[in-house]
């Protein structure tokens, strides 16, 4: 069973190519909304908390500070809306969910760069 979902996934899922990103770097996400009858590109930039799941089923989790809120948004990897990445910094973090990164403020909150 799992080859014959494998086989449709491979077949008819359109993937697209994106730079390598990891959890702790800063990545900009260019996706499509529409409204209404107009469609129009924005951008999410913020650092990589976690990337989850694998194949068709991959989603990578960004959060952003907006004021003094934190943003979080989920993105699957083949959202279709995507219209590409950006790699802005490499982040030198040494676990794979940094959700330690919620709690902390101003300058604990800044990561390496690798």
């Amino acid at each position: 069973m799992d080859s014959l979902v494998k086989y449709v996934q491979d077949k008819f899922v359109t993937k697209k190519e994106f730079p390598a990103f990891a959890t702790g770097d800063t990545i900009t996400v260019y996706y499509e909304i529409s409204e209404g009858g107009k469609t129009r590109t924005q951008f999410f930039r913020g650092v990589v908390i976690q990337r989850k799941g694998t194949g068709t089923t991959e989603t990578f989790t960004i959060r952003k500070m907006s004021g003094e809120v934190g943003v979080e948004r989920i993105f699957p990897v083949n959202l279709p809306a995507i219209q590409k990445i950006e790699l802005n910094k490499k982040g030198k973090v040494r676990r794979a969910r940094i959700y330690y990164f919620r709690d902390l403020r101003g300058k604990k909150a800044r990561i390496k760069e690798a």
